[in-house]
């Protein structure tokens, strides 16, 4: 009888955000795009039926990349780049809006869809996912001389429907014996890549990879190790795990040497509870709260808008509002505020939020803003948590509102980003 093996695959959607728009835009196929623009970039129709695109090299303001096509990758362009950076290097790439929107409509297609061969998932995200292939029928099979044939069918038949049912997307897999491992796998072979690797295939496809390429070995731990002569992941494996834990610690050290040997046995999550939810955004260009309220005012809504959306999209009411800014000097404050009860109406949400702005000195101008739902529960659970505290009255806990920190009013008068506010300006 055949050893069973344990057949964990990572599925990374390829340049998801920007393959996304180009299943909109099909006339960009070949061209470097790269999406981070605002709504000013947006694609303009002519009477021809043509479309005039924005293009980097027209771009001000102080915005980053959010992902970019493969000939933009090549061009030196990734995301996270800041846009005007971006633009020196690829000047004549296009540049599209972001739209979170069409980009969560696709990730739960991708995902029902793999759903449908393989339904023990983890999510890692809106465009990635572990999928634990080890009991799925036909995985264990041999095929032909192929071992592995069975599972490499398998993960094909994924790819297709992805493809099939996104209309057009394409992914990269990787399937190994474990999480760790299959993360390294699905970027060997980017893009549209399946790739399939055994314990045996570490000294030939895993060794000679960067450090940086084992998820977990970040800037600083890289750096250390290059001082200390170790580049590669082999590198790593060469070293004594005393050796690493003088030199790294006993967790750290320990974990850098089962890493570069392929060992990790972490189940796949497959459920869980967000602690918050958020939305924020940066702007081209910094805003002032007095003289740009209208266009703040409309953004800060929107984003109160989005937040409640997302908490009654995913069945969750928030007890605790919280906003952040980033000012001009790069210096970032926020605020919270706790609800007599949770809510997930986005009127509700959008007054504690300008409660939370009243206690924030606006003389400055603004880059950033986001908005935060923390204390997540469902209503089921918060009615529980009544109805205990209705049989228990000696164990009820004081009104929220009177345990939240009060703090002074700001030593100003700045309208605070809505039309009210401007009756005491």
């Amino acid at each position: 009888m055949s050893t069973r093996r344990r057949l964990i695959a990572h599925l990374d959607m390829d340049a998801f955000y920007a393959s996304v728009e180009l299943l909109r835009y099909p006339d960009l196929r070949g061209r470097p795009v790269v999406v981070g623009g605002g709504r000013r970039h947006q694609p303009e129709t002519l009477p021809d039926g043509t479309r005039r695109y924005s293009l980097l090299r027209d771009y001000t303001g102080r915005g980053v990349i959010t992902t970019s096509t493969y000939e933009a990758r090549a061009m030196g362009v990734f995301s996270a780049m800041g846009t005007m950076k971006a633009a020196a290097l690829a000047p004549n790439a296009v540049l599209l809006p972001v739209d979170f929107e069409q980009y969560r409509l696709y990730s739960r297609k991708f995902k029902a869809a793999v759903a449908e061969l393989a339904p023990v998932i983890e999510d890692r995200g809106i465009d990635e996912i572990y999928i634990d292939l080890t009991d799925v029928p036909g995985a264990q099979d041999t095929v032909g001389h192929d071992p592995l044939g069975g599972v490499r069918a398998l993960a094909l038949e994924i790819k297709n429907n992805v493809k099939r049912v996104t209309g057009g997307l394409t992914c990269s897999i990787g399937v190994t014996p474990n999480k760790l491992l299959s993360k390294i796998a699905s970027e060997l072979d980017k893009p549209d890549g399946l790739t399939v690797l055994t314990m045996d295939d570490l000294p030939t496809r895993v060794w000679p990879l960067a450090a940086r390429k084992i998820n977990g070995i970040g800037p600083k731990a890289a750096a250390k190790l290059a001082e200390l002569g170790i580049h590669t992941v082999g590198d790593i494996a060469q070293r004594e795990r005393d050796w690493l834990v003088e030199r790294f610690g006993r967790s750290y050290g320990a974990w850098l040497n089962d890493a570069a040997w392929g060992r990790d046995d972490r189940p796949l999550v497959t459920h869980g509870e967000p602690v918050s939810m958020s939305h924020e955004t940066t702007f081209d260009r910094d805003l002032h709260a007095k003289r740009d309220r209208a266009e703040l005012g409309a953004i800060f809504t929107q984003l109160c808008e989005r937040l409640a959306a997302d908490l009654s999209r995913k069945g969750y009411v928030t007890q605790t509002v919280g906003i952040k800014l980033r000012f001009d000097d790069f210096k970032s404050v926020t605020r919270d505020l706790t609800l007599p009860e949770p809510t997930a109406d986005a009127a509700a949400i959008r007054r504690a939020a300008g409660e939370c702005l009243k206690r924030v000195d606006l003389s400055r101008r603004l880059r950033l803003l986001g908005v935060r739902g923390g204390k997540l529960m469902t209503p089921g659970e918060w009615q529980a948590r009544q109805a205990r505290a209705a049989a228990n009255p000696g164990r009820r806990v004081k009104p929220a509102e009177t345990t939240v920190a009060q703090e002074p009013p700001a030593a100003y008068n700045l309208p605070l980003f809505d039309s009210a506010a401007d009756e005491a300006v």
